[in-house]
């Protein structure tokens, strides 16, 4: 079997960016929302997609906003995409799936830690973490743990993510600190780009490990000196950025995989999509379960 985890978060802005806005009787924006729905209907009608969780930021902020003041928060997200935040969790719960609300940890935690929970259950061929976001590249590993980027219909496998990044899976953290990672909120260091850090971190792995001494270093990147100087004055914030990239696998997720295991919509379902204004979705669902 696939275990399929899906990035909710991820999932509803594309949906408030990309799909039609459409309001429910009462006036709220629930377009996005109900993009969530026929995505996710869309997947649990494909094949081989029959263990399925969905993680979702309940809210934005986390335990990396009291390690670093400018890690991203909720200001400037539109207030209709902000009010759909749970009523998402809503309605993906009551379509039968299992919902990871984060609150003191990230979404992408939760993705990573059910990869690492899951990969080496019973009977699980292949965990496909369901998201474009580069920081869940580090939990890729061979071709049992990938990413699929749904929209663009992309797989990354853990030679794919060489190719994409060109480091190893493990060592993505490292590139993120050195060459930042603007969503989230933190620069990188001075002078480090994607190439010269891939090639740096390609041959030694992790930051720790990178001497001081560019000479020693035996790759030809662009200004070697000035960057190894950087790293060497940046040390500790390189290592704090480091810190932040890194996804945690002990969030507490409760679910065996047995849960995971989709069993059909629930009936509240109906009730909600009525009340959304969406009364074609529920004829589509192929599985309710019994009361």
């Amino acid at each position: 079997m696939k275990v399929h985890l899906v990035d909710g978060t991820y999932e509803l802005f594309r949906n408030y960016y990309g799909a039609p806005p459409q309001k429910a009787a009462d006036g709220r924006e629930v377009g996005a929302t109900l993009g969530i729905l026929r995505s996710l209907l869309k997947l649990l009608t494909t094949e081989g997609a029959t263990h399925v969780a969905c993680a979702f930021d309940h809210v934005i902020e986390s335990f990396r906003n009291e390690l670093f003041a400018g890690y991203k928060t909720a200001e400037g997200i539109e207030p209709d995409l902000f009010a759909q935040f749970h009523l998402a969790e809503e309605a993906v719960s009551a379509l039968g799936i299992v919902v990871w609300p984060m609150v003191e940890f990230e979404a992408d935690d939760a993705l990573a830690a059910g990869a690492a929970l899951f990969k080496n259950s019973d009977g699980v061929e292949q965990v496909v973490i369901c998201s474009p976001d580069k920081d869940l590249a580090q939990s890729v590993s061979g071709k049992r743990v990938v990413l699929w980027d749904r929209r663009r219909e992309i797989i990354l496998d853990e030679e794919e993510v060489i190719k994409k990044f060109g480091v190893r899976p493990e060592s993505i953290p490292d590139w993120l600190a050195l060459v930042g990672d603007v969503a989230d909120g933190y620069p990188g260091i001075e002078g480090w780009g994607a190439k010269s850090a891939a090639a740096v971190l390609y041959r030694f792995g992790h930051l720790e490990k990178i001497p001081l001494n560019d000479s020693t270093w035996g790759v030809k990147v662009a200004r070697a000196s000035h960057i190894a100087r950087t790293l060497e004055k940046h040390r500790d914030e390189a290592m704090l950025y480091r810190q932040l990239a890194t996804l945690r696998l002990d969030v507490p997720l409760k679910e065996t995989l047995e849960a995971l295991k989709w069993k059909g919509a629930r009936e509240g379902l109906k009730r909600l999509c009525s009340e959304l204004g969406e009364e074609d979705l529920p004829a589509r669902i192929p599985l309710w379960r019994a009361m």
